[in-house]
């Protein structure tokens, strides 16, 4: 990509939006400026409708300030520390303060990716000339104060500016210290770029060529405020397909896609996904247009019961259903793809050496529900590691589950395991057992129709004791996934607060990521499909309210 860099983008006017993450710390302490979503819609008037992707950075204040309740003492204090470097980087020489130059009149602002142009065979493969060009919209609320902003910066003595025509209108040519950038103003608006090309296309965009608003779809991605509560931020993909073959066609050093490949990326039309700040944290929402005639899998929505059956005390787990149907979807789709059916074939035929059918003992019956969960442990093979794991899947086809269990069974006699049978609370449940260690893996059945894998000998106890009290009525995963929405496909569900001890034993983060990492309540995903043409996506990063607000 193009090197954005504030001492870079600062001789530019309104370089200071440039930096989105530098930007969206500055708002969240300074109460930045106005600037809000339902604007991204007049911005993208002035893309050309080449763009690839756009995304939208509100800098309304009363949004960014409602982080402020978020976040434990150390990560405010690390966050800030980011935020005053920030705005060093813009008062070093330059003398050019965000807060006093920039914050005045800025708007909202649209960073808008540009196919790169065209590289030549002859071209050396690694120079940037194939790096996507950027185009930056960037709202003007105050004329006076941008004026008196850009009558500084003429004074400035490191800075030379030079103005070039384009079909009547003025373009600056602005060199500091690094490589020049180009603006201009149109419609209230300040349009920037390292590339004269993209501004010049802007220009051409504003005089009546085609736009990204006008592009089959944008309109309706950009009007889409996904209902999110204050929208920090939102992502534009118009032309999916479209966009992935632009990026690899300009770039020598990615091997090309295959037929069979762009076209199944042809089942996605679009998409849009957004950010934005509510009494729980930070919640991600992304909608994907599909082409119903192109999908293969059918979304399903699930019941939940696994969650029924898992522990309170889980410390991560995946939900959903239809394994088998997925299995059918992917064993088609590789039917297309050269280089993965070659990989199917091989492993099923090393399954075969030991009498299981990939496609049948392995995924034809998981046909129900499942659920796949990291449970902690203190005891056994695994209690150094400090979790075990779960594997719950629901079936219509007992059978045939049970003939490969007995098939493994066999597997990890031929292993010299011990297979032994235990009851657990009358529920029975078979071993592998390592001499003198422990059980390795266990399994069973829950119910008529649930099947129990367990890695670790303590996890099927857990499971099938007495007294047990299932995670779906804890009041942290309800706090994490509460909000989200009920009738959906399954969920991916974190609790940080169990997991970082077990990260922070393997893996010690950095000092700064650590306190981050303890502002994080959990993480909390699901998906929805209202009808086979869109999968709504919604995830919650779930903060830790501030006890200095």
């Amino acid at each position: 990509m193009s090197k954005l860099k504030p001492k870079f983008l600062i001789p530019a006017i309104g370089a200071g939006v440039a930096v989105v993450a530098g930007v969206g710390a500055y708002l969240y302490f300074k109460s930045g400026p106005s600037g809000g979503i339902s604007d991204a819609a007049a911005s993208a008037k002035l893309v050309p409708d080449d763009a690839m992707m756009a995304t939208y950075i509100a800098t309304d204040p009363t949004v960014w300030s409602k982080l402020e309740k978020f976040g434990t003492p150390e990560a405010q204090k690390i966050i800030a520390a980011g935020v005053e470097s920030f705005n060093k980087s813009f008062s070093n020489d330059d003398n050019i303060s965000y807060d006093r130059d920039l914050k005045p009149w800025v708007g909202g602002v649209m960073v808008a990716v540009l196919p790169p142009p065209a590289v030549q065979p002859a071209q050396n493969k690694s120079q940037s000339s194939a790096d996507p060009n950027i185009l930056m919209v960037v709202g003007i609320k105050d004329k006076v104060e941008a004026l008196n902003f850009t009558n500084k910066l003429k004074q400035q003595k490191n800075v030379k500016i030079e103005e070039i025509e384009y079909k009547g209108q003025t373009i600056q040519k602005t060199q500091g210290k690094g490589s020049p950038t180009y603006s201009t103003i149109l419609n209230d608006r300040v349009l920037f770029s390292p590339s004269q090309n993209a501004v010049n296309q802007a220009i051409d965009t504003s005089k009546g060529e085609p736009s990204f608003l006008s592009k089959t779809g944008a309109s309706q991605i950009i009007g889409n405020n996904l209902q999110l509560e204050n929208t920090l931020f939102q992502v534009y993909v118009p032309d999916y397909a479209s966009m992935v073959k632009k990026l690899v066609a300009t770039n020598p050093q990615v091997q090309q896609i295959p037929p069979q490949t762009l076209e199944q990326l042809k089942q996605i039309k679009s998409v849009v996904a957004g950010i934005g700040v509510d009494d729980n944290g930070l919640r991600v929402k992304a909608n994907t247009n599909l082409d119903a005639q192109k999908v293969k899998f059918q979304y399903e929505k699930t019941s939940g019961k696994v969650l029924s059956q898992l522990p309170q005390n889980t410390i991560a787990l995946v939900s959903g259903g239809g394994i088998s149907k997925w299995w059918t979807a992917f064993t088609e789709q590789a039917q297309d793809t050269t280089e993965l059916n070659v990989l199917l074939q091989q492993v099923r035929a090393q399954l075969k050496l030991v009498n299981i059918d990939l496609d049948k003992d392995v995924f034809g019956w998981m046909d129900g529900e499942f659920g796949i969960a990291a449970i902690p442990v203190k005891q056994g093979l695994l209690k150094q590691i400090g979790f075990g794991g779960a594997f719950l899947f629901q079936t219509g086809d007992r059978k045939t589950a049970e003939a490969t269990f007995s098939k493994l069974d066999d597997l990890a006699k031929a292993q010299s395991l011990k297979v032994a049978q235990k009851n657990i609370g009358g529920t029975q449940i078979t071993e592998w057992q390592i001499p003198n260690q422990g059980a390795l893996l266990a399994h069973g059945w829950l119910d008529d129709k649930t099947a129990l894998l367990a890695l670790g000998g303590p996890i099927a106890e857990k499971l099938t004791a007495q007294g047990f009290k299932p995670i779906s009525g804890s009041s942290s995963f309800q706090g994490i996934t509460g909000t989200l929405p009920q009738e959906n496909g399954g969920y991916f569900y974190l609790d940080m607060e169990k997991a970082l001890p077990i990260i922070t034993r393997f893996s010690p983060p950095p000092t700064e990521a650590t306190a981050i990492l303890n502002s994080i309540r959990g993480i909390g995903v699901t998906a929805t499909s209202p009808n086979k043409s869109l999968t709504q996506m919604e995830m919650l990063l779930a903060l830790k309210k501030n006890s200095d607000k």
